[in-house]
């Protein structure tokens, strides 16, 4: 399959026209902000039509990985965007779709192609929506309450091209590390309080010291959202450096800096966003009378495929909750099933990524040769630089993709605020903004390095 056929469909979708001169860091930041109110906004506005909105377990999860808010113009979120790129990722990996992303214009195509996959996930998920009840419409209204979720799943799909071309990151990132830190904050100190107890934790625990009982279900979750923040801190800064020298400053010497979590966060947000999307489509498809996902009671899965990719949130969250779960051959089943299928995506999304990205061995040999880097002691020529770096690509993306996977499933199993997926990819997106930040500040007071650099 080629990219060809389909070039004059791909260009007749709009897009956001990149700036002919990159913005200063507070034109970033003031686009930044405010791609993030308008997806706020989108957020707090219902559907005309709408009826009543259903919340089950596994749509909460769903909210979180796509930062998204059922029953509002933001119900699907990033999650068209996430299975466009899914989809892309499959039929790249699996040889169905030949694109050679080295070339700009087929990378433009590429890029085409998965906005209109986006395009096309904004209508089909608006649809499975509305009819599995999920978010229910009037009679007369189901066409229109699908056309607003399908409107608001476009505006947030060019809110997150707007910022990625004209602010800090990219606009996935900041709407689920917005989401999710607003999750963790709520549940961490609210003070409201239903029949007597408060909703927030720490609210909970300083109730209970006070009258002398200090409840498991507040302390034990506060303090593994403690360690699995500061796990996902140390995770991202274990590096390794590749010495390289300079070549247009004799004897300057630098390192190149390979991360552990060389791919980030990327995995995790794929491989959860399909684990969610399967449970929604099972629901969609149990409703017209084929539960080839699993059996569905409730709108929660409780057999087949989409039971066992259900996140088992919570299962060891308190030394009683332990205790129940290792009783239970079924539910210690369920987490070793879903830890391995977890880790095996997230290792196939990691090596897709890599490639599609332009992050493999060759393609940064090119990058580092371009700018005048090379290894020392040998000719300055990319594939020196590749040699050295096959050593360790391959190796840190498969690492790094398992401990990305493994750390996400640890911290749910533990019942850590805002699940470990959350904390997760708010940790990592939050750190590469920052590095972005640090970038563009070094880059604007020291313009001529940034000349000399290329």
């Amino acid at each position: 399959m080629s990219l060809a056929a389909i070039k004059p469909l791909i260009n007749l979708i709009p897009e956001v026209k990149a700036p002919e001169r990159k913005p200063n860091l507070k034109k970033r930041l003031e686009w930044t902000a405010f791609g993030l109110i308008i997806f706020g906004i989108l957020g707090v506005i219902m559907p005309v039509g709408l009826v009543e909105t259903q919340q089950s377990g596994f749509l909460q999860n769903l909210q979180m990985i796509t930062a998204s808010k059922i029953g509002t113009l933001a119900t699907l979120g990033i999650g068209p965007i996430v299975m466009g790129s899914i989809i892309l990722q499959l039929l790249v990996g699996g040889g169905l779709l030949k694109v050679d992303l080295s070339n700009p214009d087929e990378k433009k195509a590429f890029q085409g192609l998965q906005k209109l996959l986006a395009i096309f996930f904004c209508f089909f998920e608006s649809i499975i929506y509305v009819s599995s009840g999920f978010v229910p419409a009037a009679g007369a209204s189901t066409l229109l309450v699908i056309l607003q979720l399908a409107a608001g799943g476009l505006l947030i799909m060019y809110l997150d091209e707007l910022v990625s071309k004209y602010g800090i990151g990219s606009g996935v990132g900041l709407f689920i590390a917005a989401g999710v830190s607003f999750t963790i904050f709520w549940k961490a100190f609210s003070w409201i309080q239903t029949s007597g107890t408060y909703t927030g934790l720490v609210p909970q625990l300083l109730q209970g010291i006070i009258n002398g009982n200090i409840p498991e279900t507040a302390l034990f979750p506060l303090i593994f959202t403690i360690l699995v923040f500061l796990l996902a801190v140390y995770a991202e800064l274990m590096k390794i450096e590749i010495p390289l020298t300079f070549g247009r400053i004799k004897g300057y010497g630098a390192r190149y800096p390979l991360k552990f979590l060389y791919v980030s966060n990327i995995p995790v947000i794929f491989a959860a966003a399909l684990f969610a999307n399967i449970q929604l489509w099972g629901v969609a498809l149990q409703g017209i009378g084929f539960p080839i996902l699993g059996k569905f009671v409730q709108n929660q899965p409780v057999s087949g495929i989409a039971y066992y990719l259900k996140s088992p949130y919570g299962a060891l969250s308190t030394p009683t909750q332990v205790m129940v779960t290792l009783s239970s051959p079924a539910t210690l089943l369920h987490i070793i099933i879903y830890i391995l299928i977890m880790i095996f995506f997230c290792v196939l999304f990691g090596k897709f990524w890599v490639e599609l990205s332009g992050m493999n061995a060759k393609q940064v040999a090119q990058q580092l040769q371009r700018i005048g880097l090379h290894v020392p002691g040998f000719r300055r020529d990319p594939r020196v630089i590749e040699r050295v770096l096959e050593r360790y690509i391959p190796m840190v993306t498969i690492l790094g993709s398992m401990a990305v996977g493994l750390l996400a499933v640890i911290a749910d199993l533990t019942g850590a605020l805002g699940t470990g997926t959350g904390i997760l990819l708010t940790v990592g997106i939050l750190y590469r903004m920052y590095e972005e930040l640090a970038a563009q500040q070094a880059a604007e007071l020291m313009p001529m390095l940034q000349g000399l650099l290329g």
